[in-house]
This record gives C-alpha cells, sequence and structure tokens, in this order.
C-alpha cells in the first residue's frame, strides 16, 4: 500500500500544483464557453463551479487522496459543490506543512465560499420541491382514483408527508389532472402542509404496437425467434416459419438498426439479439426470459440501447398537453431528452405560451439512457441557465438501457455532477416497491429508501398502500438526515467528465 501513496509531503505538494494549474486552465476554458448561456444570476456560479469540477474529475484523484490521509487532510472526497476551494483549502494545509515560501502559498478560502454552493442546492431544492422543510422531498405518483374520491387519498397524503405530487400526462385526462389539482391545493388548506404539483410529459412511446400469433401461444424461449416488421403485421417474409410476429410504434428504428444490435422487450423481461434486417423488418432470436418463458403482449416496452433513434421527446400530443401544463404545474418532466438542443426544444415551446414568465416554470430532466448520462453537463448548462432545473434518475429505464450491473455506477456520476452544479436530483423507480403494493417491504428496499437521502428527493409509485409507505419513508428519512449528509467518495477519473473534453467541448 505504500507504493499507493506520495512518499513525502513536498512531492504530494508539486503534484496538487500541477493538477491545480491544469484544473484552473480546463475549468476556465469550459466556463468561458457556457457564460453567454447564462440567463439565471442563480446558476453564475454553479456553472462555474461545475466546470472546474469536471476538469478535476478528468484526473485520476486516488492516490492523492491516500497520501493526503496521514496528514490529517481532506481527502477531496467531498469537493462537489466547490470544487476549486475544497482543492484551495487543502493546498494552503499542506503548502504550510512543507513550509513552501510566503510568496507561493495558496490563501485559504474565505470560510462562506464552502457553504455557498450547498446554500445554492437547498436554495434550487426549495423552488422545486416546496420550502415547508428541509432534508430530502417525498413525491408520489398519483392514480387514476386520486381524482375519484373526494380529495381523502390527497389529502392522506399531503398530511403523511407528501411534498410534491406527480401527474404522469401517459395517462388520464385533462378533466382528471384537474380536479387532482384542485384536491391538492384544498389538501394543503386543510392540513396546513404545502405541496407542489409536477408534470411529466408523456413524450414518444416506443412499444409493441400489434401481435400476430400464426400458430400457438404467445410465449417465447431462449433460442426461438420472432420477426419484427417495418411495416403493417401481415408484411413478414415468406420463408419466415416461425410463430410470433410484432409491429413497432417507431419504425425509424430500423433506418439505423443492424444485426448483432440487441433489443430488450417488457422492460427488459424478454432479451432478444437482432440476427437479420430485411426489407419486411428484422429477425430476432430469444436470448433470455424466465425459466417458464416470457409472454409477448400488446403495448410493451421495447428499447433499442445501441440501435441509434432519431425521435423528437416533445409528441403532438405533449404540446397539446403544454397548454394545461404551463398554467397549473410548478414543474414539468421531461422524457426521453438527450442533448441540449431536445431542453431548447421544449424552451421554445414554453416560451410560446408564456413568453419570459417561462423561466418561473422548473423543469425535471429525466435520465433514462446512456447517450443523457454523457450529455448530461450540456443538459444542465442549457436548462439550469434559464429555469429552475432537477434531474430525476430513473433507475428502472436506466438499468434497462445500460444493464443492470453498470446502474450504480451511473447512479454515482450523475449525483456527483448535479450536486457539482447544485442541481437537486429525484431518486426514483421501485421505492419501497412491495410496502406499497403489498403492504410489508422487504429488508434490502428500506435499504435503498434509506440511500435515498443523499438525493434531495424520492419518487413514490402508486399502490394500496402508498399512505403509509409515505409515513414509513418520512420517518427513514428524517433518521437518516441525523446520521448522514451525502457521503465521502473514491475519485476516479469521471467518465462524464473525460467524455467533456475528449469530444472537443472545451
Amino acid at each position: 500500500m505504500e507504493q499507493d501513496i506520495y512518499p513525502s509531503a513536498k512531492e504530494l505538494y508539486s503534484v496538487l500544483c500541477r493538477l491545480r494549474k491544469d484544473v484552473l486552465s480546463r475549468g476556465d476554458s469550459l466556463y468561458r464557453q457556457w457564460k453567454p448561456l447564462i440567463q439565471r444570476r442563480h446558476f453564475t456560479y454553479s456553472a462555474w463551479n461545475l466546470a472546474f469540477y469536471l476538469a478535476l474529475r478528468c484526473h485520476d484523484l486516488r492516490k492523492i487522496q491516500r497520501s493526503l490521509l496521514p496528514f490529517g487532510l481532506s481527502s477531496l472526497g467531498r469537493g462537489e459543490a466547490r470544487a476549486i476551494t475544497n482543492l484551495d483549502a487543502v493546498m494552503a494545509s499542506l503548502g504550510r506543512i512543507c513550509q513552501e515560501p510566503e510568496q507561493n502559498l495558496v490563501p485559504y478560502p474565505q470560510q462562506r465560499r464552502f457553504f455557498y454552493g450547498d446554500g445554492l442546492l437547498a436554495y434550487n431544492t426549495g423552488r422545486i420541491f416546496g420550502t415547508a422543510k428541509t432534508g430530502t422531498r417525498i413525491m408520489v405518483t398519483l392514480p387514476t382514483e386520486a381524482a375519484e374520491d373526494n380529495g381523502i387519498l390527497i389529502r392522506d397524503l399531503v398530511a403523511a408527508g407528501m411534498d410534491c405530487a406527480r401527474i404522469n400526462c401517459a395517462h388520464d385526462s385533462k378533466e382528471l389532472w384537474g380536479t387532482m389539482i384542485s384536491y391538492i391545493h384544498r389538501a394543503e388548506q386543510e392540513t396546513g402542509n404545502h405541496c407542489k404539483v409536477y408534470m411529466d410529459l408523456a413524450g414518444p412511446k416506443v412499444r409493441i404496437e400489434s401481435v400476430l400469433l400464426r400458430y400457438g401461444e404467445a410465449r417465447v424461449m431462449p433460442g426461438e425467434q420472432i420477426f419484427l416488421v417495418s411495416g403493417s403485421i401481415s408484411t413478414y417474409p415468406e420463408e419466415y416459419k416461425g410463430n410470433i410476429v410484432i409491429s413497432c410504434s417507431i419504425p425509424e428504428i430500423f433506418e439505423h438498426m443492424e444485426a448483432g444490435h440487441p433489443v430488450l422487450i417488457d422492460d427488459g423481461k424478454i432479451r432478444a439479439i437482432v440476427e437479420k434486417v430485411t426489407p419486411e423488418g428484422a429477425y430476432l432470436t430469444i436470448t433470455y426470459t424466465k425459466p417458464l418463458g416470457g409472454k409477448i403482449k400488446n403495448e410493451k416496452s421495447l428499447n433499442f440501447p445501441q440501435t441509434p433513434v432519431e425521435l423528437s421527446p416533445l409528441t403532438d400530443k405533449d404540446k397539446e398537453d403544454l397548454d394545461f401544463v404551463v398554467q397549473y404545474a410548478d414543474a414539468i418532466g421531461y422524457s426521453f431528452v438527450k442533448s441540449a438542443a431536445d431542453v431548447s426544444l421544449l424552451q421554445k415551446e414554453l416560451q410560446q405560451r408564456c413568453g419570459k414568465a417561462y423561466r418561473q416554470i422548473a423543469l425535471v430532466a429525466k435520465i433514462e439512457n446512456k447517450e443523457v448520462v454523457d450529455n448530461l453537463p450540456e443538459i444542465i448548462v442549457q436548462a439550469a441557465s434559464k429555469q429552475p432545473l432537477g434531474i430525476m434518475i430513473a433507475r428502472g429505464d436506466l438499468a434497462v438501457e445500460v444493464g443492470y450491473r453498470r446502474l450504480a455506477e451511473l447512479q454515482e456520476e450523475i449525483m456527483w455532477i448535479c450536486e457539482a452544479a447544485h442541481v437537486p436530483v429525484i431518486w426514483a423507480t421501485q421505492v419501497l416497491e412491495n410496502l406499497v403494493k403489498k403492504g410489508l417491504p422487504s429488508r434490502a428496499e428500506i435499504t435503498d429508501a434509506a440511500m435515498g437521502e443523499r438525493a434531495e428527493c424520492v419518487m413514490l409509485n402508486k399502490g394500496p398502500y402508498i399512505v403509509e409507505a409515505v409515513t414509513a419513508l418520512t420517518n427513514i428519512l428524517l433518521r437518516m438526515e441525523q446520521h448522514q449528509h451525502k457521503k465521502t467518495s473514491q475519485l476516479r477519473a469521471l467518465h462524464i467528465a473525460q467524455h467533456m473534453f475528449e469530444n472537443g467541448k472545451s
């Protein structure tokens, strides 16, 4: 282990000096590219800090971290919200330990600089999820029944600790959404608690549009073949001898599909690989199902992790829904966003409806695939430069796209980047799922819910025991807040940071 640390304080200090010089150069260059975009004063320091944090995380800092420990100095593992300030404080102390000449010493940063980023994150969290309490907020997806019980469920949820109600625009109608919103405001008056309204745009749904069974049932096993048609369901090739033919809601996928590309069905419960692409569509070979097989059904999801899909994240339905959403929502959820250009597209639609007032509406970008992870810094800058921004880690969709083995790693990277930009994060998908649906949580999901304290908001999905789940989650988060705030990290070079600089973006 001794070879994994620098042998002397002098050598360590020299390494830190070179590191600081590189970080200042790269970070300043990146920030100057972003600065003309910034129209929101509260984001100026955040963009500056994000630029320097990305420059810092291009380096593998683990040897430096270990070398700092014997001197009782910060390991740099909690510097997301204050990248340069944290580095300067370490160098100021180490320089004095090394008895460097006074003119060469880095001055100690002002104390207020250490907590300024934390204050900005708290402010941004309050703008989106409310200021009624500190700590991690709770969001709940409202079911249709919430509009049909005279407001009882919503009142109970607000009383139990729901800070933000999620209305999914993929379901129900404007009339039902309006009823839910009226019940939310009534519950605020009755309970004295505040609750924000978050409305999720549906976006383009990539699903099985129809299923044709040539014989037998719609169950498949590994090794079997199905055919994905590019046109109508009956246009499969004559030589296809298999049982199942399916069509896709986005035929544009065939423009980029190639043999060897994976295809995931029903959130990855059934997996296949493209064997051959023909003018009529593609032959798919099933590679994974549950032990007793998997059933192919209409409307189940399709994912194409390695096949580029050029789809607008805003559908005609989304634009129609926006006319309603901008009148009532405190925050708008944006699905299938992949780039800064996608964010700009929604901002233009909002500006057409609200003028400059659109900048008061918060935007929540949902992280659902690897492409959006790579482009996260640019997405953050485009969005947060103009309006309050939150990031939702849609762990279910992200796991399907990148594989469950990479989910935890990417989740950490997203949270680091967001904290550096002082952007609140929503921890979503299957939180306390068993408790919500069955009334009894598993031990593992209690731990998962507790780890949600590292985010600024935790989202629960609908279910018959949702009020009990909100009560339990409130208790878990309150307990965890007494023990933990974020965490200390091992600073291996960060993929997102390297991606920014390797692709000529600075």
